[in-house]
């Protein structure tokens, strides 16, 4: 293998890098948008189960075990 060949497969291979560096940038930022999105869903979550036990400890009785209005 002479210089040429060499210095030609040493620059490809730093291309090849280069555009894999890139790519790992890229896919990191996404993963880290994904995250705080999750993270927020989450979030947004737990407060919907709490409104949710607020509001059915405060009607504890299901709609069939009321008692009929006084009209019946």
């Amino acid at each position: 293998m002479n210089d040429n060949e060499l210095a030609s497969r040493m620059e490809t291979l730093e291309i090849r890098l280069m555009h894999q560096e890139v790519s790992i940038e890229a896919l990191t930022r996404t993963l880290l948008k994904q995250e705080q999105l999750v993270n927020a869903q989450s979030a947004a979550i737990e407060r919907l189960e709490a409104m949710i036990r607020g509001l059915s400890s405060t009607h504890d009785t299901l709609p069939g075990d009321e008692p009929p209005p006084p009209h019946y």
